[in-house]
């Protein structure tokens, strides 16, 4: 976490390194379990790539925003973000 330093995922659940999220460069990671993460409510998102249903991610820790989870997409050339995570 940028703010408290908690470690927030594995280094080897790094899918890409080229992802945008709402501050800029993000990663996209695989679906596993993220550490020091709480998963919030689902929501609509409308998003460069198109719709999705999201759930914002935060740091356990301190409670920061971090990225969010995908968890539908609505276009099948989006369909392989399903359950991955975005970490800013």
């Amino acid at each position: 976490c940028g703010t408290c330093a908690a470690d927030l995922a594995l280094g080897a659940q790094i899918v890409s390194k080229g992802f945008t999220g709402r501050y800029g460069r993000a990663f996209l990671l695989d679906d596993g379990e993220l550490l020091n993460i709480k998963i919030g409510s689902r929501e609509n998102r409308q998003l460069v790539t198109g719709a999705h249903v999201v759930a914002d991610i935060s740091c356990a820790v301190c409670g920061t925003k971090v990225g969010w989870k995908y968890v539908q997409a609505t276009e099948a050339a989006q369909k392989y973000k399903e359950g991955k995570f975005i970490l800013e």
